[in-house]
């Protein structure tokens, strides 16, 4: 099977994606580059994933603030969330907006799992997450427009750093749950 020119930038984006997401479980998780305590309670590591979230809650409002901006300007999207249609910008917007809820709904839930069952000195993960997470999104909303290939990689730093924690967590909870 031979790819096309975009199959191949968009492989190309979510290969690095995948490696930095790779990279930075192994680096968050083995040297614990924000020295967090291994006695950390409970209450201090969910701290941890609030406050790191915080990060990602600001590109969620951005989008909801650009296509706010964007009904109230344009008089024949004004009405474009309660009527049909709406104007191609606005479909772009609606898009980055719906992509970025997603991708904040499931790296919140993966945060909050991570440090509230792996173990202590894993926990810089979370707020490492949430950097790249916030790289990311700011290369998903600049390549948005110019094709699949220009935001594979923006989509992939912080889709495959919340798979990649999931899977982790998961075989952290299995490993606990049979060795116990």
């Amino acid at each position: 099977m031979t790819l096309t020119q975009k199959q191949q930038g968009v492989l190309l984006g979510m290969a690095v994606g995948l490696t930095s997401a790779v990279a930075l479980i192994v680096i968050g998780g083995t040297i614990n580059p924000f020295g967090f305590s291994t006695a950390m309670d409970l209450p201090s590591r969910m701290s941890i994933a609030i406050e790191s979230s915080v990060m990602l809650a600001i590109f969620l409002v951005a989008s909801v603030g650009r296509l706010a901006r964007h009904r109230f300007f344009t008089p024949e999207d004004i009405d474009a969330g309660a009527a049909q249609g709406g104007s191609d910008r606005a479909k772009i917007l609606q898009s980055l907006l719906q992509n970025t809820l997603e991708q904040t709904v499931i790296a919140i839930m993966i945060y909050m799992a991570w440090a509230a069952t792996m173990p202590a000195q894993w926990l810089s993960v979370v707020p490492m997450a949430a950097i790249l997470f916030s790289l990311g999104r700011a290369l998903f909303f600049v390549g948005y427009e110019k094709g699949a290939p220009y935001r594979a990689l923006g989509f992939a730093l912080g889709f495959y750093s919340s798979v990649g924690m999931l899977i982790c967590v998961i075989g952290h909870v299995l490993h606990r749950f049979f060795t116990a």
